[in-house]
This record gives structure tokens, sequence and C-alpha cells, in this order.
């Protein structure tokens, strides 16, 4: 199955007794819905909200394998599941709202009690099936239960466009079409959503069809609570496309969007996606940074010698976080020039299920480096992680020799949402490493004698770091800046890797040389690094290996 779930649902709330032209019978609704889930295919994971009445709909097309159902009844929209039910009564039927423009007082808003807090919890929705995830998947995306009305359903079963969804959103999504009105947006005044918004409000977000990654449902849910709530109380009220249309333009980061024609229909944008060619298809969002062809995070290891090292790297890792070795493709490269060893590191791949156990002789520390940076661009992936074996999560949960935290809760998870959120071209993991600390600037003693001169001037020992901007992610500071590299454990994407491995290459690299290259790069503004405020890394090598077997390349 693929990597994103569709949310959905349908619901018999009476819209048959309305008036011709807002008039609609429950069949039409159950007909589409049959249309959408026979179409989606059986690749694409499902998760369905529906009266338990009707649940038979479902499983009439769909199977247990592939769908999951979950019984939302339509009381429930007038229950404690929606807890703005009365002040979303007293404004449908309050004159001054209805009176705003002459097709209101006729809507479905209006004459439905059922109809805005459906809609409106669609949201809701589709943060419980984040909780749930009963397929494990990392995208999310509601779609309404009767969009083939509007949207031919080819586009899912022929065109496979929700195949794409996840290649193009790395965060949260909509749909908006532009818009400009002086009064109303589906009876929120207009002065209210500028004021929302903090903007000129010229577009809407459409309903049918909206989600992302899963990291951002939650707070996206949070955020359209505490507008709707506000709102609510203030006595403005659309619909959900008003509260959606509002977050686009509070956090435009966060939230993407795709515009449309003027006409809303939701058509266009499955037209634009099916037409996306596999160039564009990774870059659209962030045009500015290398693509990937894939969302894998690969986990690179350089051992030498030693199985019971690089075990003991493996044993952090299970008990620190083992996100690392669940959400990983891991790769160890083994510069080992005992041949005796290999079968033990064999056993070892195999039970933690690496991809691949390179053996190419012993590389050098630096050498290994090298090769994982092109092996990385081959392989087109998002991310890399890279360690050595005597890099080791550090368990005490104290704190390291300059003060910060030596534990950071969900590292993993956190690392690539920072990545996530800041296109960072690397990311260093601890502040404290063997011989110093990140607070001085050790690219000082590798600079030629007239960089030093020219970043430093006359200074006679190493520097304090220029640290540009702190910033916290889920309680997890960290700081961007003039951060020297170093082979301490990072995170790189495919831009970050060009920049500093692969637009120039040495012959024989050394740690120094690199540090002094990428810092030079830092300072022409090429190379954007950063840290996190903690040192969850500990050099621990206790199976040693003599000295002279040392080499950097």
């Amino acid at each position: 199955m693929i990597n994103t779930t569709i949310v959905t649902g349908i619901w018999d709330l009476g819209r048959s007794n309305l008036s011709d032209g807002w008039s609609r019978n429950f069949d039409h609704y159950i007909n589409n819905f049959k249309k959408l889930l026979s179409s989606l295919g059986d690749d694409v994971p499902v998760i369905v909200f529906i009266d338990k009445e009707h649940e038979d709909i479902v499983w009439s097309i769909r199977n247990r394998s592939n769908t999951a159902v979950y019984h939302q009844p339509k009381d429930g929209f007038s229950g404690n599941f929606f807890p703005f039910f009365d002040k979303v009564q007293k404004i449908r039927t309050n004159n001054q709202w209805l009176e705003q423009t002459g097709w209101l007082k006729d809507s479905t808003q209006a004459k439905m009690e059922l109809y805005n807090p459906m809609v409106m919890s669609k949201m809701f929705m589709l943060h419980n099936a984040k909780i749930y995830n009963p397929f494990n998947t990392e995208y999310m995306f509601w779609l309404d239960g009767g969009i083939t009305n509007t949207v031919h359903e080819g586009y899912f079963s022929h065109d496979k466009v929700i195949h794409k969804l996840e290649k193009i959103v790395d965060k949260f999504f909509f749909i908006c079409f532009p818009y400009e009105t002086n009064s109303e947006i589906h009876g929120f005044r207009i002065d209210g959503m500028n004021r929302y918004s903090k903007a000129k409000v010229n577009r809407v977000a459409r309903g049918g069809l909206f989600g992302g990654h899963i990291d951002y449902i939650s707070e996206a849910n949070g955020l359209y609570y505490s507008l709707l709530n506000d709102s609510l109380t203030e006595g403005l009220m659309g619909t959900e496309e008003s509260i959606f249309t509002i977050m686009t333009y509070l956090d435009e980061d966060t939230y993407k969007y795709h515009m449309i024609e003027n006409n809303g229909l939701i058509n266009k944008f499955f037209e634009d996606i099916k037409n996306i060619s596999s160039e564009d298809i990774n870059s659209i969002h962030n045009k500015s940074r290398k693509p990937y062809e894939n969302n894998d995070v690969l986990l690179y290891i350089n051992t030498f010698n030693s199985p019971e090292q690089l075990q003991m790297v493996l044993d952090s890792f299970e008990l620190y976080d083992n996100n690392f070795l669940n959400k990983t493709k891991k790769i160890l490269i083994n510069n080992s020039t005992k041949v005796n060893l290999k079968d033990q590191y064999d056993k070892i791949c195999n039970k933690y299920n690496f991809i691949e156990h390179i053996c190419k002789g012993n590389l050098g520390i630096c050498g290994a480096r090298q090769f994982a940076a092109e092996d990385f661009d081959n392989k087109k992936s998002k991310y890399m992680i890279f360690f050595e074996d005597d890099m080791l999560l550090d368990l005490s949960k104290n704190i390291c020799n300059v003060g910060f935290s030596k534990y950071v809760n969900n590292l993993y998870d956190n690392i690539i949402k920072i990545m996530n959120k800041e296109h960072y071209d690397f990311l260093k993991f601890s502040f404290a490493e063997f011989f110093g600390h990140n607070g001085d600037q050790w690219s000082w003693h590798n600079l030629p004698s007239e960089q030093k001169i020219k970043y430093f001037g006359p200074v006679k020992k190493k520097p304090h770091t220029n640290i540009k901007h702190i910033k916290t992610f889920n309680n997890v500071p960290y700081a961007e800046g003039e951060i020297y590299y170093s082979n301490w454990p990072h995170i790189i994407d495919q831009e970050g890797n060009q920049k500093l491995f692969l637009d120039t290459k040495w012959d024989n690299p050394f740690e120094q040389t690199w540090m002094s290259h990428i810092y030079t790069l830092t300072k022409q503004g090429i190379v954007k690094p950063a840290i996190l405020l903690a040192s969850p890394i500990t050099h621990n090598r206790v199976h040693f290996y003599e000295g002279n077997e040392r080499r950097e390349n």
C-alpha cells in the first residue's frame, strides 16, 4: 500500500428537504460515495467515518485489509463530538447574520442545523484518524465522500493522483481559488476574515481535500479549533472553508496551498497533479533545494575491526530512540582489515535489517564519509544520517560539560521535523564533542592564515561561534549560525550533500579540510548549518585498535 491514507465519510443530514437549487437526495451521495470507494484501488488505505446503519455500503466495495470503519453517528455533531453546536445554532438563526447577503437565508448553512457542525468536524475526524492510524501511514488527507459529484473518478482509478500527494506535500496542504469581496465569505464577514488573517483576504480554501504529513495534523487541528472557537464566540461564521482560508494566511510555511481557477472546481487541482512530470514533482514547494526521488532516510554507520563496537552503537539506538533503527534504511560501511570478522558483521546486519554491508577495504574515516556522500547522491533519498561506530546515543540523561541536556525526547522524529521545517544544509546532533564544544569556533585552527585574518582579525586563539538565531521546535532548542562541520553525527539532505561533498572533492579528504572549506562556504552564505542545543552523543570507544591502523582516507 502507499504511504497515504484517505479519510472520508457521508451522512444523511436531510438535504433532500431543502428548496430547489439546494436540495440533494441522499441516494445521490451514496452513488458518488460508492464511485469514490471503488476508484481508490486496493493499494490506497481508507478510513471511513459513518453512521453504523450505513456501514454496509463500505463493505460492499472495500475489504478490511485496506479499509477501517469508525462509527460516527450524525447525532454526534450535535453532541459532545462537536462542542460548538449551540454557538452555530445561535448564529445561523440570527437575522443580522442571515440578512448579510441574499443567498444566505436559503443556504444549507442556514436551513440545516447539522450542516455546519458536520463540515466543521472534518478537521477533527482527520485528527482522530491520525491518532488511530491503523495502516501506519505518514500522510493523511480528508477527501469528501461525495467528491465524484464534481471530480471524475478516473483521476483516482486511472491517473493515480492520490499516489502523488505524499510526494508534493511536505507539511499541511489546502486547495485555494482566487476570490475578492467587500462583504462576506460563506457568511463570514470580510472585515472579520481580514482581521483574523492579518491580511487582505483574496483567496478561499476548499474543504473537499486537505491534509498532509501526520506530524503536522495535530498542529493544524489545534490552530483550527482555536480559530473556530474564537470566531464563533464573536458571532462570525462561514463554513470550515473560512477557517481553512485564515490558516493559509497565518503560517504559509506550514499551510501550503495550490491555486485553482476562480470557479473553485477541485478537478483543476487533480488535472494539474495528473500532469506533473517526475522531474518536477519533488521540487514543487521548495524549488531552491536539490530534489530527491524517495522519502527514505539513510543511516550510514562507519565501522572498523570491531563488531562489538558496532553493537554498542545499535544498542544505544535501541534503548534511546529505536526510530533510528525502525524508520531508516541502514547501510554499514565496513573498513575492517580483519577478514575473519565479516561473518560477525553479517550476523549483525541481518539481525537489524541493514540494506547493505559495504566492504571496500579500509577507506579511512573521511574516505568512508566521502563514500557515503556519493552513495547517498546515487540513491536520491531525502535525508542521510551519518554515524561512526564510537558515537553512541547517551543514556545517562545527565547534562554535558557545557550544561546542555544529554536527553532529547523523540530525537529522531524531531531532527526530521526540524529539517523539514528549516531546510538546513546540515544539522548536527551534539553541542559537546570529545575535544571541545560548538561554542568555540574550531574552524579557526584549520583556515589559511589570510582567511583567519579576513574572518576573525588578528586574534591569537579560537573565537566563540557566531550564533545568529536560537529557535525551538517541540520543546527542542537548536541554533543556526556559523556552525563548524565535523564528522560527529549529523543529518543532511541532497542539497547540503551536494554543497559539502560533491561540488568540491579532494583525492585525500581530511576532516580539517572539510571544516575549513565548509566554514568558508558558510561565511559566503552558500551553506546554512545548525546544531541542537543538546548533547545526546557521547564518544565511547571501548574496543580499541592499534593507532597505526587508523586512516583518514
